[in-house]
């Protein structure tokens, strides 16, 4: 189903602008840590935003790489078999973690 550009603009907006994670992690993470460095603190607010640009122009563009690969749903299988073992792994660490320490 093919989007119009208004539409396109109008989710963009409501993922950026309705988001409370965007507010948390740029005021209060990453202010918080770039308030510590003091009169440096422009050139990692600098540093950060330039990072943020890069990880998601390369996440954008993986993801239309990808997209073939993602329509079928053995893909996502897989993807969600991987998460699964990795959540499986953490709670395993955290939970050795807990029993001995």
């Amino acid at each position: 189903m093919e989007k119009t550009l208004g539409a396109v603009i109008g989710g963009i907006a409501a993922v950026t602008w309705l988001n409370p994670h965007a507010y948390l992690d740029t005021v209060v993470l990453i202010g918080s840590i770039a308030a510590s460095y003091g009169d440096l603190k422009w050139w990692f607010t600098l540093g950060a935003i330039a990072a943020s640009i890069v990880w998601f122009v390369t996440l954008a563009a993986g993801a239309r790489g990808m997209s073939k690969w993602l329509d079928r749903p053995k893909s996502w299988v897989v993807i969600e078999l991987l998460t699964a073992a990795i959540m499986i792994v953490i709670a395993i660490e955290l939970a050795f973690g807990l029993i001995s320490g």
